[in-house]
């Protein structure tokens, strides 16, 4: 059995790793970290976890050695560990933002210099979809951004096609539900100020965008950012205007190619109905990608569609995927169940 250590495992991404490798057949947690809950048990942090797991959160210090340690600590937190930690845990998946950028990217998107530069090219980015086979070469990966997640994905098709051109303006909006802005509390967080909301809280600027364009190599990918009243969920929405002229046959064969043998990916592009478009909703905690799309012939415009589970596919669900890749196992080990419905 792989054995895994988590570091900052009371936040909400923390509490997803937990569930996921609850059931887990080849992996199984054996030490949990937390400053501020030191000595509690997962599931006082935790509560659907009662029954699920035994452990007690320990100082960082004291995590148990461990084949894999995945980092789910606050963005800024990694750089400074990972050199002392990588030589007490042979691989390291970190969660954080701090290492899904090169040297130069994180210099142009951040407006300063990576704040461990010897150590950024070594993770590889850790969307399968995109860097599988280095994935499973790799001892150091990083986590992805979940708006990233959604705004990649969606392009996927598109991308891999060499349809865009990098120098074209592409425009997305992201729909993104609360849990996003992590466990701390704030005041915009607060019941009676999240509740009922539609909030443009990131027009322009969003440090994700950055990840986009690096993924996709577009240099004019501008993003939003909305927040809207769910809990979990991402929806992308993603306005395109391809170098050729598409017709519905064709984008049926290009979603179809970029699907193929992927198996988190999901086609949902129907003609009638009420869940014609992907919908965060029905892919609630699970690894699954709902992709599709909507053509405007009149103008060429493809408006690209990906929703996801934010906690999920967006954080914890792919860390695990990545986990499965660098380990040797069943890609889907884990992680292969379907969503609620409803939820």
């Amino acid at each position: 059995m792989l054995k895994v250590a988590i570091a900052g495992a009371s936040g909400y991404v923390g509490g997803e790793l937990l569930r996921l490798f609850s059931m887990h057949p080849a992996a199984e947690v054996v030490s949990i970290s937390s400053e501020r809950h030191a000595g509690h048990w997962a599931h006082r942090v935790h509560p659907h976890l009662r029954g699920r797991s035994e452990l007690r959160f320990v100082p960082l210090e004291r995590l148990e050695p461990a084949d894999v340690l995945v980092l789910a600590l606050p963005h800024g937190r990694a750089a400074a560990l990972v050199p002392e930690l990588a030589g007490r845990y042979e691989r390291i998946i970190d969660c954080s933002a701090d290492f899904r950028l090169g040297v130069e990217d994180h210099r142009r998107a951040r407006g300063e210099p990576h704040p461990a530069p010897e150590w950024a090219a070594r993770f590889v980015y850790g969307l399968p979809e995109l860097h599988r086979d280095r994935i499973r070469e790799a001892r150091w990966v990083s986590g992805v951004g979940c708006n990233a997640t959604a705004c990649n994905l969606a392009l996927l098709p598109l991308v891999r096609a060499g349809l865009l051109d990098p120098d074209r303006d592409v425009v997305a909006d992201v729909k993104a539900g609360s849990s996003e802005a992590g466990r701390e509390p704030s005041r915009s967080g607060q019941h009676a100020e999240r509740a009922g909301v539609v909030r443009s809280y990131a027009p322009t600027g969003h440090r994700h965008a950055a990840e986009v364009e690096a993924a996709t190599g577009l240099s004019r990918f501008h993003l939003s950012v909305t927040a809207v009243d769910t809990v979990r969920g991402a929806l992308a929405t993603v306005h395109a205007f391809p170098r050729e002229e598409l017709d519905e046959r064709s984008l049926w064969s290009l979603y179809r190619d970029a699907c193929a043998g992927e198996p988190f990916l999901r086609i949902v592009h129907e003609k009638g109905g009420d869940y014609r478009h992907p919908d965060p909703k029905t892919v609630v905690g699970t690894n699954v990608a709902e992709l599709g799309w909507s053509l405007d012939p009149a103008t060429g415009r493809v408006v690209a569609l990906a929703a996801i589970d934010n906690l999920t596919k967006g954080a914890a669900g792919s860390a695990v995927q990545c986990l499965n890749l660098m380990c040797g196992f069943d890609e889907t080990l884990g992680l292969d169940w379907p969503g609620l419905w409803p939820a």
